[in-house]
């Protein structure tokens, strides 16, 4: 049987770890702690508006408030349908695979420490960035501004300029899980369906392609919010997207997901030190 020019997005099919890491039902499984924490801490610290009221009241992860705008375009508000997307993209494509239902601890174990492992290249760059622009001596830049370290969640406002700990921790799991739901599983996959299924492009001529637009995209997207363009950060975030695009790719949504975060949490660490 001919070879599908689809099968790219279908790697994991097989029976060892290297497969299971990519099955929607283990990345769901996998990512349910961040969406629920995201969802329960966001409620305690606001970082998500409620319908009606101003985007700058609250800082808050443009990925998500894309979503919340998309479900209101049809009349529908609540700022838990952004979760439900997800768990029903994963388990309408856990479906569509056939994949078996299996619950695997040692599974998520392993895809915890990839995700720190993938994470920390992110984070060396990124830091080697960050001291560059500062120039030295100048330490890295506070807590209070994260939108200006590369990488940072995109935020649509920051009261006073500074955001407290706890709301830096709950953006940056936001920013892990719907950033990497916006610009890798659905861009990649939508750029995939226009480049080979509508236009019929070779999938090797695509690939390319698909993960430098999704980057690109995932780069722009940063400055939606409060945080003025740059073109040292405009540069490593399009790295950082065809970083993340490759890691989405070959590892799979849920240790992408995971190594975004872990990524973003360092972040905030270092600077909340710097801050102390």
């Amino acid at each position: 049987m001919a070879r599908k020019r689809t099968d790219w997005l279908q790697i994991g099919s097989g029976k060892s770890y290297y497969h299971r890491v990519h099955q929607p039902l283990q990345c769901l499984i996998f990512i349910a702690p961040l969406l629920l924490f995201y969802q329960i801490a966001s409620a305690i610290h606001p970082s998500t508006p409620e319908p009606g009221s101003s985007l700058q009241q609250a800082p808050q992860v443009v990925a998500f408030v894309l979503m919340l705008n998309f479900f209101r375009l049809f009349g529908v508000a609540g700022n838990y349908f952004p979760l439900l997307a997800v768990v029903a993209i994963l388990l309408f494509w856990h479906f569509a695979r056939k994949d078996k239902w299996a619950f695997d601890p040692k599974l998520y174990l392993g895809m915890a420490a990839e995700s720190i492992l993938w994470a920390i290249p992110i984070f060396v760059i990124g830091l080697a960035v960050m001291r560059h622009a500062a120039g030295p001596p100048a330490p890295p830049p506070p807590a209070g501004s994260a939108v200006t370290a590369p990488g940072s969640p995109a935020m649509l406002a920051a009261p006073a300029g500074q955001l407290s700990i706890q709301s830096e921790i709950v953006l940056s799991v936001g920013a892990g899980v719907y950033e990497e739901l916006l610009f890798r599983l659905i861009a990649i996959t939508a750029l995939n369906i226009l480049l080979v299924d509508v236009f019929e492009l070779k999938i090797e001529a695509a690939i390319p392609i698909i993960v430098v637009a999704s980057a690109i995209m995932f780069s722009a997207y940063h400055y939606l919010g409060i945080e003025e363009f740059s073109m040292g950060t405009f540069v490593f975030r399009t790295a950082m997207g065809i970083y993340l695009a490759g890691i989405y790719i070959y590892r799979g949504f849920g240790i992408v997901v995971g190594a975004h975060a872990v990524y973003d949490l360092i972040v905030v660490a270092l600077m909340e030190t710097h801050r102390s």
